[in-house]
Parts: structure tokens; C-alpha cells; sequence
């Protein structure tokens, strides 16, 4: 039986679901040793800002019970760089490239892109990281309130045609809220999630693991956490999601799926094993071909909810 894994996302066709997530595949060209990224549907590369920062000082990673903890702090090389070393090497990645922006203001947001847009990059969209939570300035003011959310979504749509995503934090009262503003300002996708808030701390010298106490939590432990924040974005908008989150597997994904997702991305699986999302395609044809799904869209939004 043959299968069809391609996805639409506002016009731009992907060959297949399976994303990987920003900040866990670096730049899309760190990998090509270890896995075939062409394979993929998309690379989201880690976050570009205007400048280039140094992150947060280590410690900054932590392994915890299925998952761990990250608190790197937005470290990047800036937006000129990634223009004058990465972005030439573009055709490298074999499949779609998406860039991901992060900011602490509307303008440090305007500034990349307009950067990439001059510079005509050969990507396909950006994903806008709204929601980082382990930086302090800037903290997460864009992703908790909708009305912030919209403003920046409408001032970066004024300046791309290219597919425009706002990635969503779990670590607000109304996700859906959220979502439904930056729908309504423009953005042709949201994401989510990303990291869920998560501290652990070192019973012998009583320290938090990560030095800058709290960071981001991610891995199999947040994935019921992810799903449920999709069905309920799902519920609000028109939009296609793009669920994030503790995804290991095809029966993660199709989890996902189900739930209101159009595509995945698959984030901390990478640490373990770089070709863990193109093995993950397979998986997921093998799944639609034993269940007698034709086209992958069937499932989407498909949970039939307990009455």
C-alpha cells in the first residue's frame, strides 16, 4: 500500500511530518556526519539574534528522570555570521530550512529578518521563538500575553511573504489564547511547546544542578504536557499546529497527530541518537500502511474524545 506523507503548511509542501526541533541540530550542517537530513521534512536551525551571545555559564545541562533540563541561554553566533557561514551552505541540508528568531524586543525580532530577507536566504520560513525560558532579559512577556504576541506577529508579517510560525511556552495560564492571537495577526502556523519550566537540585551540596537555578525541561516527561497543549490549541484555531515535545518514536508522533498536529518536530531524541527522526519516517509509513491510512492528513485532529 502506498502511502503519502507529504504535508502543505500555507502553500510551502513538505515531503514528509518529521521535523527536527530548533536548538537540538544546530545550524542543519553540524549533523550531516551522523544522519541523512535530506530524508527529513524540515531543519529548524537553533535561534538566531541580532548579536551573537554566549549564553548562559555552565553548568547548563542536567540529565533527568526522561528528560533533562537545558539552560543554555540562547547562545548563537548572530545574525551576521549565520549570513555570511551558514547561509551559503544552505543546499547542504538536502531538505527545507526554517530559521528560527529569538528577541527581547519587537525590533531585535524586525532586525533578524529583515537581515535574512535582504540577504534573499534560501529557507522557507521562520519559526519565532516567543517563549524561551532561560534567558534573563527579555524573560517570557511576548509568550504569556496575546496582545504582545499579536503585535510582534503583525509587525513580522509586514516584512516576510515566507511561512511565518510563533512558537508557543507551556508555561502560561491560556495557550490557546495565545495561539488564537497570533492566528489573528497573521501567522500562518504555531508550534508548541516548547520547554516546560523544571529545576533539580543537588542533595549533597544542596546546589541546583544548572547555575542558573531553573531552567527548561524537555524530553519524554513533558510529551503528555505538549499533547494536551495542541488538542487545546487545536479548539481555538484554524491554523495548522506543529507539536513539540518529548517525541521518540512514529506512536509519539501519531499521539500528536491525533491530538491536532499537522507535522512534528523532534527535539531531545537527537542527544541520544542524531538519526532518530529519519528513522522515525519509516516508522510512521509502516503505521499508516497497517492501518489502511492512505494520506496522513486523515489523522489529524482525529482523537475521538471518551464521552
Amino acid at each position: 500500500m502506498s502511502c503519502n506523507l507529504t504535508v502543505e503548511i500555507a502553500g510551502v509542501s513538505f515531503k514528509n511530518p518529521i521535523f527536527v526541533a530548533s536548538g537540538t541540530f544546530g545550524y542543519g550542517l553540524e549533523t550531516q556526519e551522523l544522519t541523512d537530513s535530506s530524508s527529513l521534512g524540515a531543519v529548524i536551525t537553533k535561534s538566531i539574534t541580532r548579536h551573537p551571545r554566549e549564553g548562559n555559564p555552565p553548568p547548563r545541562i542536567v540529565e533527568t528522570p526522561s528528560g533533562m533540563i537545558n539552560s543554555i541561554g540562547l547562545a548563537n553566533m548572530g545574525v551576521e555570521r549565520y549570513i555570511d557561514t551558514v547561509i551559503p551552505r544552505i543546499d547542504e541540508i538536502g531538505t527545507a530550512v526554517i530559521t528560527n528568531i529569538a528577541g527581547f524586543s519587537i525590533d531585535d525580532y524586525l532586525y533578524v529578518m529583515e537581515k535574512l530577507e535582504a540577504c534573499k536566504a534560501p529557507i522557507c520560513g521562520y519559526e519565532i521563538n516567543i517563549s524561551c525560558p532561560n534567558v534573563e532579559a527579555g524573560r517570557m512577556e511576548f509568550a504569556v500575553d496575546p496582545e504582545l504576541t499579536g503585535r510582534l506577529t503583525e509587525s513580522l508579517r509586514e516584512v516576510t511573504k515566507k511561512l511565518l510560525i510563533i512558537k508557543l511556552s507551556p508555561n502560561v495560564t491560556g495557550i490557546a489564547s495565545i495561539a488564537l492571537a497570533a492566528e489573528q495577526a497573521g501567522a500562518d502556523a504555531v508550534s508548541a511547546i516548547n520547554t516546560v519550566f523544571g529545576m533539580s537540585i543537588d542533595t549533597q551540596s544542596r546546589s541546583p544542578y544548572v547555575q542558573t537555578n531553573v531552567g527548561g525541561l524537555s524530553g519524554p516527561a513533558v510529551r503528555p504536557v505538549g499533547i494536551a497543549c495542541v488538542y487545546k490549541i487545536s479548539r481555538k484555531v484554524n491554523i495548522p499546529i506543529i507539536g513539540i515535545g518529548g517525541i521518540t518514536s512514529a506512536n509519539d508522533a501519531v499521539e500528536y497527530i491525533l491530538a491536532g498536529a499537522s507535522v512534528v518536530q523532534v527535539g531531545t531524541a537527537n542527544y541520544k541518537n542524531a538519526d532518530t527522526a529519519r528513522s522515525m519516517i519509516d516508522e510512521l509509513e509502516l503505521y499508516l500502511a497497517e492501518n489502511g491510512i492512505e494520506n496522513l492528513s486523515e489523522l489529524t485532529g482525529g482523537v475521538i474524545p471518551n464521552e
